[in-house]
């Protein structure tokens, strides 16, 4: 039934991952289907704050993020089911909508928690993703 699965993960929370990636995994090989992971470095929102960062920050946030995801990859999808590690800028639900229909993905397995002032955004992007998206989505509460 599934063929590529789609599991975003927000490298600073672990709740983003530790629930949603054993069902992607189970998921994946119940239908041997392959698992991108993708990571997404929030853009800055208003041109102002922009302005306070290095001019190459954007490269060098993603560059480390897909080292700490292909990193995170390895411990959490088993070699055979990887399919690719994506990193992206911007709004996270857009680009994991984004993501999703470039690589033909046709579920997304994402988690979901009641949030905090301190990772407010999860939870509303979920609900966007789901509201959104062409696939499938499963929504993972943690």
């Amino acid at each position: 039934m599934y063929k590529s699965i789609l599991l975003p993960v927000d490298l600073g929370h672990k709740s983003s991952w530790e629930k949603a990636a054993p069902e992607a995994v189970a998921l994946a090989k119940q239908h041997g289907a392959k698992i991108h992971l993708l990571t997404v470095i929030p853009d800055f929102g208003m041109a102002v704050v922009g302005s306070f960062f290095p001019s190459d920050y954007a490269e060098q946030a993603l560059q480390s993020s897909s080292e700490k995801l292909a990193s995170l990859a390895s411990e959490i999808v088993p070699d055979d089911l990887l399919a690719k590690v994506h990193t992206a800028h911007g709004s996270a639900y857009q680009e994991i909508i984004n993501t999703a229909k470039k690589q033909g993905c046709d579920l997304i397995v994402m988690a979901s928690h009641r949030p905090e002032m301190s990772d407010y955004l999860l939870g509303p992007n979920a609900a966007r993703v789901a509201r959104h998206a062409d696939q499938s989505v499963m929504i993972v509460r943690n």
